[in-house]
């Protein structure tokens, strides 16, 4: 059994009865409010799609190609549900050019990508995840140290009228109490209920407590992917719903709230795991699409610049999509100016071209990119 740590909580206010708080049950909910025949369809052919993705995964010959591509797309489009808006480009730049002053989206874009990977990191050290874990994350997130909330006063808004449309539990020991059966539910073993079922349960709940002061969203969407690792749904992070959630964003928020107020389950779980469903299976086209490419990029580099070919030059080129001498440098184990031969090689027969950002020379694996784009 795990062993939980001490809660990020501090002293607050004590709660009066004139400051109401919503009384979040709980988990788990009943099996009668779970279960159905549409929800265990619908949960069959998620699992069969992840299966397949995570098997998919371990074919390619470098799982840090995924990885780095996948993550950086996630940070992407998940910032874009809070209205943080950069480009792929910028990202990749501000990645490779640290001469570049990135802009203020794009910089709190790659925190939300650091966050994510300090997350798996604290899986795969300590095989589980607890309050301060989340806390961490979430402090990477919003460059804040604040933790849970201490405040009363918290309520979620509709942007265009303004009204309240939830508010938070906001007492110091519910919040406890509901942080501590949290940490339960992520960490004990699935039983009955599939690993794909809970983990739309833990994500409704978490989004319900709303820990934080900000940063609630894009956490949450974090611990989804983290869960199915920390569960052996998945080795490495290349799940994520973000971009689901932004084509069906209007009923994701619906259907939230739905199980607040009228405990629609049903819909809420059906919605997550299609969405689970749909991502697994474009993640798999964009794998199949991944391979394709490094075959072909490795067939071409073999026939036309046989002198520099070798299959861990192939694969820096995958794990970075915007490169430069200094990761094939290091990445190699070669000494700078054999590293600036390669690249230039590799310019002069098409697998590769220069971009000129701020005062370094970025070398861009332009048919990758398109792949990573357009997923």
């Amino acid at each position: 059994m795990y062993q939980f740590l001490y809660f990020c909580l501090m002293t607050q206010p004590t709660f009066t009865p004139d400051q109401p708080y919503n009384q979040l049950p709980l988990l788990p909910p009943t099996l009668e409010e779970i279960e159905s025949i549409a929800i265990l369809k619908q949960e069959s052919k998620a699992a069969v799609a992840v299966a397949e993705l995570k098997g998919l995964a371990r074919t390619l010959p470098n799982q840090g190609i995924l990885i780095n591509a996948i993550v950086l797309k996630e940070a992407q489009a998940s910032s874009e549900i809070e209205n943080i808006i950069t480009t792929h480009d910028k990202l990749y730049q501000a990645l490779a050019a640290t001469s570049v002053q990135a802009d203020p989206a794009t910089k709190e874009v790659l925190r939300y990508r650091e966050a994510l990977l300090r997350g798996f990191q604290e899986i795969q050290e300590r095989g589980f995840l607890n309050t301060n874990s989340i806390c961490r994350i979430q402090a990477i997130l919003e460059e804040s140290e604040a933790g849970i909330r201490q405040l009363p006063g918290t309520a979620l808004k509709n942007d265009a009228t303004g009204s309240t449309i939830y508010t938070p539990p906001d007492d110091k020991d519910t919040l406890q109490r509901l942080m501590h059966n949290l940490e339960v539910y992520l960490n004990e073993e699935p039983g009955e209920v599939s690993a794909l079922i809970r983990m739309a349960i833990q994500h409704y709940q978490f989004e319900s407590i709303h820990p934080f002061y900000d940063g609630n969203g894009r956490t949450g969407r974090i611990l989804n992917v983290l869960y199915l690792i920390l569960q052996g749904q998945l080795d490495i992070p290349i799940l994520f719903l973000s971009s689901y959630i932004i084509s069906h964003k209007s009923t994701y928020y619906r259907l939230l709230q739905e199980v607040r107020t009228t405990r629609n389950w049903q819909e809420w779980i059906l919605f997550m795991l299609q969405a689970t469903e749909s991502t697994a299976r474009q993640t798999i086209q964009q794998i199949n699409a991944i391979h394709q490419l490094f075959d072909a990029v490795q067939n071409k580099v073999k026939q036309e610049a046989p002198k520099i070919y070798s299959k861990d030059l192939i694969e820096q080129l995958f794990i970075h999509p915007y490169t430069k001498i200094e990761y094939i440098s290091n990445g190699l184990g070669l000494e700078r100016k054999a590293a600036s031969r390669y690249l230039k090689a590799l310019q002069q027969i098409g697998v590769l071209s220069q971009k000129q950002v701020g005062k370094e020379g970025i070398y861009i694996n332009d048919a990758l990119y398109t792949i990573l784009r357009s997923a």
